[in-house]
């Protein structure tokens, strides 16, 4: 059996004659085995990295060149292109890792050369790409940067659980698709950070977070980013930390002025460098000399027995009296109506 390889320096596969008449011990030929079609001449098929057998088309055999084009696509390492729902699902979530490049305008030649050495390193990883210009991943957005043109975003799909995978009876054979997210926070698509967002997912370093629904793939509008953003807005306030200022802490309750009154003194505290906590002695020797002072002023205002008259004798009230006949005057004033 002859063996060719193709290209000169880095082949990118090897080429070997076979009888496809030849009998199997199955009984069947080989052609009959892998279902080549043998009308097509010359008859060439490819297998291993792309799974099962599959048959070189007719269109791809005319030239050298055009043959070699449609190895390269086949055999070497590419990222996969986004145009429908449909590709989305089975391109990329339905993968155990895929990691997704958002472009937003044409990428830079050392964006590609970065995505051609991703590709090499991590051949377990699905990559793909989508046109975030003219589409959108509605459930996606809101856990990204907000979409700018010319700028390039990255996220890495991980699946949980499910699949795509239908039984014979028409039910799920895995069970629903569940997947979870890691995105970069900013637009900086570097080999380096791309790599290690990758990496991190795969070992597991990474958390991600889990979808509760797959996005899916829609035309941009106006409409459709303003849906997004709102959402996005929700969350981001949903998340954001409560803010521990005094006029947040002291609600009118009595927790909230006991919170009041600490952070006044942590502030005074602050701003005297001199400031020393007290011991437990002083405090106690602080909160004696209190009570004694809250004890002077109350003797201050009771009325003891010594000071209380007679008992049955009428205590007389010149004010009172007073505004007793003052108050008769106005009462004649107000019915004398001649």
């Amino acid at each position: 059996m002859d063996e060719i390889t193709a290209g000169t320096t880095s082949p990118i596969a090897s080429f070997a004659l076979m009888d496809c008449e030849h009998t199997l011990p199955s009984g069947k030929k080989i052609h009959e085995k892998f279902k080549l079609d043998l009308k097509k001449r010359p008859t060439i098929f490819v297998s291993g990295k792309v799974g099962p057998p599959k048959q070189i088309g007719e269109k791809h055999l005319k030239t050298g060149h055009m043959l070699v084009k449609v190895l390269k696509g086949m055999l070497e390492p590419h990222a996969a292109k986004i145009e429908s729902n449909k590709d989305f699902k089975s391109k990329c979530l339905n993968k155990d890792i895929c990691a997704l490049l958002l472009k937003g305008g044409p990428p830079s030649n050392q964006l590609k050369d970065a995505f051609k050495n991703l590709l090499v390193e991590h051949e377990d990883v699905q990559f793909a790409s989508i046109d975030s210009s003219n589409m959108m991943l509605i459930g996606l957005e809101e856990y990204l940067p907000d979409f700018q043109k010319g700028q390039q975003r990255f996220v890495v799909f991980k699946k949980i659980s499910g699949g795509l995978e239908v039984a014979k009876d028409g039910k799920e054979a895995q069970g629903r698709l569940i997947t979870s997210i890691l995105p970069l926070k900013d637009y900086t698509t570097s080999y380096e950070r791309m790599s290690a967002l990758v990496k991190g997912v795969k070992s597991g370093s990474n958390q991600t977070t889990k979808l509760s629904a797959l996005p899916q793939v829609k035309t941009r509008s106006k409409k459709l980013e303003e849906q997004e953003k709102a959402k996005k807005d929700r969350r981001n306030k949903k998340n954001e930390p409560k803010v521990q200022s005094g006029s947040k802490e002291n609600d009118g309750s009595k927790e909230g002025r006991r919170a009041e009154r600490e952070r006044r003194r942590k502030e005074q505290q602050m701003k005297n460098p001199n400031y020393k906590e007290k011991t437990p002695e002083e405090l106690a020797e602080l909160e004696r000399k209190r009570r004694e002072r809250m004890q002077e002023e109350a003797e201050k205002w009771n009325v003891g027995s010594e000071d209380a008259p007679p008992e049955g004798e009428y205590i007389e009230d010149e004010d009172t009296d007073s505004w007793v006949e003052e108050g008769d005057e106005d009462d004649e004033d107000v019915l004398d109506l001649d």
